[in-house]
């Protein structure tokens, strides 16, 4: 196992903010970061324990038998994540938010 190599492994447990995996007798963190660029609100919406993923080596700890993966280096944006992620381009929500501050600000 060296850093580079594409891997298949399983999720054996899913936390806020990574997924947890297995690979023959190692065990993995794919960070949250290492999902995705973009914003995702929750791992359990769109994986689940069981899930096969094939992730890329970006760290190895050959003592502890303990792997660092990274899952977008090896997919574009996963299909379920585009589906959950809602993207707001624009001024118009803090356009929104903008009465409440000034009210909050003028009682302080």
């Amino acid at each position: 196992m060296k850093i580079g190599d594409i891997i298949d492994c399983k999720i054996i447990g899913i936390q806020p903010y990574g997924l947890f995996v297995s690979y023959d007798d190692y065990e993995g963190l794919i960070h949250i970061s290492e999902i995705s660029d973009l914003y995702i609100p929750s791992l359990s919406e769109i994986f689940v324990v069981g899930d096969e993923l094939k992730v890329k080596v970006i760290e190895v700890y050959e003592d502890q038998k303990r792997l660092k993966l990274s899952y977008k280096d090896t997919h574009k944006i996963h299909p379920r994540i585009q589906k959950v992620l809602k993207i707001r381009k624009g001024f118009h929500p803090l356009n929104q938010s903008l009465d409440g501050w000034i009210e909050k600000k003028k009682g302080v």
